[in-house]
């Protein structure tokens, strides 16, 4: 099967009755899990993912402590159960590449000077994949950072566009990312500042721009949603002793 043997819009619409530039549902649930420092839940359309931080702690082996700052860990899998025909479990060649840019996306944030010779360890989990997993587990990182009292400058927030049947198009889903032309996933500061960027496929330089412009808008979108989520959790516990407020900031 290759693309010509999909519709992939109807009256307009995509498949899944989206518009060109609109997100799949986001729901996002901090503090899922008690004996994490930080944690949260995402879905991303049919993506289900979950975050976890630890640290920042001491590191093991020591001969990886860095003097003058923290070292930041990020480790990406999915589950075997995460995708229709089963994974073989365990680490491979797509999840680590994953988890280092991930990393990459996430460090430039993190106020790593404040923690000599510690890590901060990040675990992110694919419990159902729906194209994307890297965008959503880079969001559900986030704020399992946030939500842990790390120090950053600022919430970093990722999307994806892509190009189907010469449209270019906000969040692609399974059947768009499996058969369409290209997939564009950015992470991005509110400010616009971009930490990841990422092509597979071709785009003319008209549709690069549009797809990166239309990938911005939807991470600020998900900021939104991020910022949300961790407000509402903290705005609960506001008068609970022994935690402190999260500032994430603009």
């Amino acid at each position: 099967m290759d693309e010509t043997d999909i519709s992939f819009f109807k009256d307009g619409l995509r498949l899944d009755g989206r518009k060109a530039d609109q997100l799949r549902p986001v729901k996002i649930e901090v503090g899922v899990l008690a004996r994490a420092d930080g944690s949260c839940y995402i879905e991303m359309g049919g993506n289900k993912v979950i975050a976890a931080v630890y640290g920042p702690r001491e590191v093991h082996p020591r001969h990886l402590q860095e003097a003058t700052r923290a070292i930041v860990r990020y480790r990406y899998n999915m589950a075997s159960f995460s995708v229709e025909d089963r994974k073989r479990p365990g680490p491979d060649r797509r999840s680590q590449e994953l988890s280092k840019v991930s990393r990459e996306a996430l460090e430039p944030v993190i106020l790593t000077s404040f923690f000599p010779r510690s890590v901060i360890d990040v675990f992110v989990e694919v419990l159902q994949a729906d194209a994307g997993t890297r965008t959503a587990g880079i969001n559900a990182a986030a704020v399992a950072l946030a939500d842990a009292g790390i120090p950053m400058k600022s919430m970093i927030s990722s999307c994806a566009a892509g190009k189907v049947a010469d449209t270019i198009i906000l969040d692609p889903m399974k059947e768009e990312d499996n058969f369409g032309q290209a997939d564009l996933p950015i992470a991005m500061t509110p400010n616009g500042d971009i930490t990841l960027l990422q092509m597979d496929g071709g785009l003319t330089p008209d549709e690069f721009q549009r797809a990166v412009e239309m990938a911005m808008k939807g991470a600020r979108d998900i900021y939104e949603l991020q910022r949300d989520a961790l407000v509402k959790k903290y705005s609960q516990m506001v008068e609970q002793p022994g935690r402190e407020e999260v500032h994430v900031c603009d």
